[in-house]
Formats: C-alpha cells, sequence, structure tokens
C-alpha cells in the first residue's frame, strides 16, 4: 500500500480537438498523463479521475450525457478505479475527494490535469491547505488563452504563470519524466 495518489483532474473529451473548449496543447498533456496513469498503474498505485460535469444553466461545454463529457481515452479508467464527478473547480469542494484520500491513508498526490488556470489552480491549492504533499506534472496539465480588459495573454504564458506561482508554496512542480525516471510515484 502507498500514501501516494494520482490525480486525473478534467481529461475529457471537450478540452480535445474538436470539443467545446479545445486548451492548447490538450493532445500533449493528455498523453503524459497517460504515461503517468501508465506508470501509476505499473507502481500499484490507484488513480484518482476527476470529472466535471456542468449543471449551471446555459453551460456550453461538460454538459451531462454529451460525448465532451467524457474521460479521453488518452486517460481512460479501468475496472475499479475510482471516478469522482464535480461541479467546481475545486475537485475537493462538495465531493467525496477528501474524505476517500483520508480514507486510504493517502498523504502524496501527483496532479494532471486541465485547465491549468482554473480547476488544476484551484485543487492543487485546497490539496496543500488540507494538509496533502503535492506534486505538479506540469507537461500534463493545459490550458488556453485568457483575456482580461483588452489584453490577451497566450495559452503558455497563462499555464507559465499558473505553474510558476504555485511552484514551491502549493507543490512541487516536475516534468512527467522527472516524475517518471525519479521514481516518484
Amino acid at each position: 500500500m502507498t500514501d501516494t495518489a494520482l490525480i486525473l483532474i478534467d481529461i475529457q473529451n471537450d478540452y480535445f480537438p474538436g470539443g467545446a473548449m479545445v486548451c492548447h496543447e490538450s493532445s500533449v498533456a493528455g498523453k503524459n498523463a497517460g504515461l503517468l496513469l501508465d506508470y501509476a498503474r505499473s507502481c500499484g498505485i490507484e488513480p484518482v479521475h476527476i470529472r466535471h460535469i456542468s449543471r449551471r444553466p446555459n453551460a456550453t461545454f461538460f454538459l451531462p450525457g454529451t460525448i465532451g463529457a467524457e474521460i479521453s481515452d488518452l486517460v481512460s479508467p479501468i475496472a475499479g478505479e475510482k471516478i469522482i464527478e464535480k461541479q467546481y473547480p475545486n475537485s475537493f469542494r462538495q465531493t467525496e475527494l477528501e474524505s476517500y484520500l483520508q480514507e486510504k491513508g493517502i498523504h502524496n498526490l501527483i496532479i494532471a490535469g486541465m485547465m491549468s488556470h482554473m480547476c488544476i489552480d484551484a485543487t492543487t491549492r485546497a490539496a496543500a491547505d488540507l494538509g496533502f504533499a503535492c506534486i505538479l506534472a506540469h507537461d500534463a496539465c493545459a490550458t488556453r488563452d485568457l483575456t482580461f480588459q483588452e489584453v490577451t495573454v497566450p495559452a503558455p504564458l497563462v499555464h507559465a504563470a499558473y505553474m510558476s506561482a504555485l511552484s514551491g508554496l502549493y507543490a512541487r512542480v516536475l516534468s512527467t519524466d522527472e516524475i517518471i525516471m525519479g521514481g516518484i510515484l
């Protein structure tokens, strides 16, 4: 039994090409998350798949019952792997995630998924505040361009800003290779 869990956040079809809310280089991030998933399985670590289902009026993506809301084939859960549905950016908010991790004796989290500026940020900060030691796989996360007032910030800069803000106090920010080759899991 290990005290580490791999948390895969919102790696769902709507974030990939052809989806309703495509992220920059989501396919690259999804493939890296898949490598982490394969490695975690080979180490006997049960991953936790987080799936966002939007129940807000006028929502445009992650709609219940749609292909876009399904978890990507790049990280498909297998029988017995935990899937937690959420409705908020923070994966701990009004879900069983914290109690599930406590039940399993989990103290360390490897986090990957989408979007860097929203659900990854909210969940990583919440996890650290709850006392979990976090590793964030920066190349297994993706985001989008953001606009504030009349300034558009390109996705790579948005991603870099959020990874740098989380690095240190909230998480060790590492690449997929550093995690796998370093035997972090």
